[in-house]
């Protein structure tokens, strides 16, 4: 018997933001030391606790519509132009869930300059207060030594952020950042390997629970980040969770069972944050290296993952969706006795919506081949027989599941870049 899901927002952003800066070691945790900075600034300019809220979360997922390493490694460059492209994404992904409702704006415009008021409004719209904060902290971790918080380097990136004041940076902000960056205690916990519990701790957030009803949604949004980043497989993602729901129903999972099932499938590509989108994308064969890091986005997403009390089952069905009964899976090489029922359901969820889903590189299978290939898999204890069994006794069923799931899909990416178009 499953505990009710109660699961707290910032815990899920916090994964998020995780997940979406492993994809190189020079951009880890900036978007958890933005938070941080912009925290420390509002807190010094004695903002509202609702406002230190959307602040630090805003904050922590800030970079949402960054979709290639490319682009996250320029705007890690403090004169970097051209920037307002992945802000605007992010906004428009981030909209659509009601919890980042105030959120979203804040991302839209955290790349606006000051300039010297006119800064207040872009392309007449209001700018929040928040966004210029938000720039502010995200220009200034551009400059720190992640490496130690020498206090002769922190006067040198004072003295830059100094010359920007009232060009790109409001002046007040600037002048509590500099403020905060005398004491010692801030720029050490900036680069401190603790600095998610810090921030945490620091924050005090008002904790915002997600039932299971919640967490599908949030799941959904995942989905998009994920899956957006690419054309092949804008759609994957949305197809494993339907599959998922349904297998399982067929199984003989409950209802809240199933839907759990779905939650995981939404989740189950989640350290595919953590993989460029350059080689996502590669038209020609991966080279070894590159595979090997493909291989590895089960491992980010049980690492991700295991960090959120209560969700225990639904990473297990998540994350082990690339093992096999004999033991030659990856990451964790988990044999039958090891694999959860559920994680083998979304295992064959996953090989059934690759291989039977149109890309725009290839058709998807026909039926007669897609079993085929289910079955020659579990012929090897590569996929369990039963399940399999399953697939092809509802077989059509499947499909409509499949087809219905990833139509759906396909209409809201089109959707989304429509209006994206429509706001450059």
């Amino acid at each position: 018997m499953f505990r009710e899901l109660n699961v707290p927002v910032f815990d899920m952003v916090m994964c998020l933001s995780k997940a979406m800066d492993l994809v190189n070691p020079i951009v880890v945790n900036h978007q958890l030391r933005v938070a941080y900075i912009a925290f420390k600034i509002g807190e010094e300019l004695r903002l509202p606790k609702e406002t230190l809220d959307n602040i630090v979360t805003a904050g922590a997922i800030h970079d949402a519509g960054a979709m290639s390493l490319k682009e996250k490694m320029e705007i890690l460059n403090f004169e970097a132009e051209a920037v307002n492209q992945h802000a605007l994404l992010g906004y428009h992904l981030l909209k659509t869930f009601p919890f980042f409702k105030k959120i979203a704006p804040i991302v839209k415009f955290h790349h606006a300059c000051w300039s010297d008021g006119l800064g207040r409004e872009l392309n007449g719209e209001k700018v929040p207060m928040e966004s210029h904060i938000l720039h502010l902290a995200d220009r200034v971790d551009t400059l720190i030594d992640k490496t130690w918080p020498a206090l002769e380097h922190v006067s040198g990136v004072c003295e830059k952020i100094k010359s920007e004041s009232g060009k790109l940076f409001v002046p007040e902000y600037v002048d509590a950042f500099i403020r905060l960056a005398q004491k010692e205690y801030f720029s050490a916990d900036v680069v401190s390997p603790e600095l998610k519990n810090i921030l945490k701790k620091s924050a005090n957030l008002n904790v915002i629970p997600l039932n299971l009803d919640g967490l599908l949604e949030l799941g959904r949004l995942f989905a998009r980040i994920i899956d957006f980043r690419s054309r092949f497989t804008a759609t994957h993602t949305s197809g494993v969770a339907a599959c998922a729901e349904a297998l399982s129903e067929i199984a003989g999972f409950s209802k809240n069972e199933s839907r759990r099932m779905k939650v995981a499938g939404y989740l189950h590509d989640l350290g595919k944050l953590a993989i460029p989108s350059e080689i996502l994308e590669k038209p020609g064969k991966l080279e070894p290296w590159e595979f090997d890091i493909i291989r590895f986005h089960t491992y980010h997403t049980y690492r991700t993952l295991e960090m959120i009390d209560g969700l225990e089952d639904i990473n297990c069905y998540a994350s082990f969706h690339h093992e096999r009964l004999d033991g030659n899976g990856y990451p964790f090489h988990y044999s039958k006795d090891e694999l959860p029922f559920g994680s083998r359901i979304m295992a064959v969820a996953d090989v059934f919506t690759a291989i039977t889903e149109d890309r725009p590189y290839r058709a998807g299978m026909t039926a007669d081949k897609a079993l085929a290939t289910l079955e020659s898999m579990a012929s090897v204890n590569a996929l369990d027989q039963r399940i399999v069994a399953l697939v092809r006794e509802n077989y059509e069923q499947m499909n409509r599941v499949r087809i219905a799931a990833q139509t759906a899909a396909t209409s809201e990416y089109q959707a989304f870049w429509d209006e994206v178009d429509k706001s450059r």
